[in-house]
């Protein structure tokens, strides 16, 4: 399984995933589920991908495919569209275009059409804006009332994104925001695991500038980690205990 978090803020976008895949206990792997595309200046296209990893991978090459095409077929480059909503409904139409080859064979074998995809980005003067792609290619689009979104393994994540995030909060203080929202998950769940990719983009600057790896040994996440289980434990006994 997975998780990823994407949060849109009036500065602009905090994405996040990690890297870790099960195919049953014995059989872990690592893969990146962060891409992006972009041409400084003009655009910058963030997708998170959750679910089966055949599928997510063969919508990214259709993606990675379509960028490069001029002319005809056009109409599937990210850096044709004039809006994010019409590159959320390119990235919608590549999934449809996955499912419409695989579907009826993964059914065959008892297997569901799973994948889903966070995905966010800038085109020239709009601003920042932050869409969730469904399995059937359909979107929601993130609003004021709900700033960020989550696919996979996301309930352990929650609480923190539910009490603490808010759009108008600095690029740096929701990046620490969502690394804990990804502590908590790791705490709780093996199906989610490190290393984090993690991308930063500020509003209107057009180009991706900061990505980082989060792994084992890094020591910003390492003290994140104990500083806020510190925290915690810290808040539980000031708390003053029920009255029996």
């Amino acid at each position: 399984m997975t998780y990823c978090v994407g949060l849109l803020l009036d500065e602009g976008l905090v994405m996040a995933a990690d890297t870790r895949t099960n195919a049953g206990v014995d059989n872990v792997g690592k893969f990146k589920k962060l891409y992006t595309w972009e041409k400084p200046g003009h655009a910058v296209f963030v997708l998170l991908t959750a679910g089966n990893l055949a599928i997510t991978q063969a919508v990214v090459s259709l993606l990675n495919e379509g960028a490069e095409r001029k002319g005809a077929g056009a109409e599937q480059n990210l850096f044709a569209a004039r809006t994010m909503f019409q590159a959320a409904r390119i990235v919608g139409r590549a999934v449809r275009e996955v499912k419409a080859i695989d579907a009826e064979f993964l059914h065959a074998q008892g297997d569901a059409f799973a994948a889903s995809f966070i995905f966010g980005g800038q085109i020239g003067k709009e601003r920042p804006r932050l869409f969730n792609v469904y399995a059937a290619g359909n979107f929601i689009e993130a609003t004021v009332d709900t700033p960020f979104f989550q696919i996979g393994e996301h309930k352990y994540g929650k609480p923190i994104l539910d009490r603490v995030a808010r759009k108008d909060m600095k690029l740096g203080d929701a990046a620490k925001m969502v690394l804990l929202s990804f502590d908590s998950t790791l705490r709780s769940n093996l199906s989610v695991g490190l290393p984090i990719d993690m991308l930063t983009y500020e509003a209107g600057s057009l180009r991706i500038e900061h990505t980082r790896r989060f792994g084992l040994d890094d020591p910003y996440f390492q003290r994140l980690s104990l500083a806020w289980s510190k925290a915690l434990r810290t808040a539980f006994t000031e708390i003053e205990a029920l009255d029996l």
